[in-house]
């Protein structure tokens, strides 16, 4: 039997690590950390400085090699495809990892971004190792989101009084729009900024990137006056560090 705990790590600030996420890292007989391609090592230096942070010398860490995703097009249904085939991959690189490395069974950690509710697919990874006969169970312990460190490293609530926030990706912000009766927007996954697709007159935007690491980058002001400079700060960043993380907030005021 392998129970796997998915632990939620915030953005990589240790701080950001609660007594839970701590506790259940501590009790992993293993801890399996993503290798990704060379210009994202900070991501796995991130990892690896957390587990310095916490660990005793019981629990062993592992890193192995992510698949990367396949290019896709535009539009939703070959991306979608795209990423299930990369879930398929990845779900097989856990299972031989964990093979290898625990093959009498016991408790496997992975480290998540955020939170694994929260636009990650470890949880539907994680199923696809059962379907493929593991013998699995599985914990969540819940970590910050990056929309909790935006809306706290900008001071300001995530909804208006009494009004719904509807969460989506740049993608279908750009190929759908801004959908109707929604004031507030909050958006993840968008490399391509699918903000300047959008009609900026009355439209506020809160923007952060890196957030809660030392590296941290904010910008917020009226869509119309800050947008182009988002994309100039975001592209600069990104050809520094070699890797981006970022989201934002739109939200539109009544005439």
């Amino acid at each position: 039997m392998i129970h796997l705990d998915l632990i939620g790590i915030g953005t990589g600030n240790p701080d950001h690590l609660t007594r839970a996420a701590e506790r259940a890292m501590r009790a992993a007989d293993l801890i399996l950390l993503p290798r990704k391609r060379a210009d994202a090592a900070d991501l796995l230096d991130l990892r690896r400085a957390l587990c310095a942070e916490v660990l005793t010398d019981t629990t062993r860490v592992v890193v192995f090699d992510l698949p990367e995703r396949a290019a896709d097009g535009p539009y939703l249904g070959p991306y979608l495809g795209a990423v299930r085939d990369w879930h398929d991959a990845i779900a097989a690189a856990w299972a031989g990892a964990i093979a290898t490395n625990l093959p009498a069974g016991g408790r496997v950690a992975l480290l998540v971004w955020g939170d694994p509710s929260l636009y990650d697919s470890s949880l539907r990874i994680a199923a696809r190792l059962r379907r493929g006969g593991m013998a699995l169970t599985v914990t969540v312990v819940p970590g910050i989101t990056s929309l909790q460190a935006l809306t706290a490293a900008h001071a300001i609530p995530l909804n208006t009084l009494a009004a719904p926030v509807l969460v989506t990706t740049g993608r279908r912000l750009r190929t759908a729009g801004w959908p109707a009766d929604i004031d507030t927007l909050a958006v993840m996954l968008d490399g391509d900024c699918a903000f300047t697709t959008l009609d900026p007159a009355g439209v506020t935007i809160w923007w952060g990137a890196y957030l809660g690491m030392p590296q941290q980058a904010l910008a917020a002001g009226p869509l119309a006056d800050t947008g182009a400079a988002i994309v100039a700060r975001r592209a600069a960043l990104r050809a520094v560090h070699g890797w981006i993380m970022d989201t934002y907030l739109l939200r539109r005021t009544a005439a």
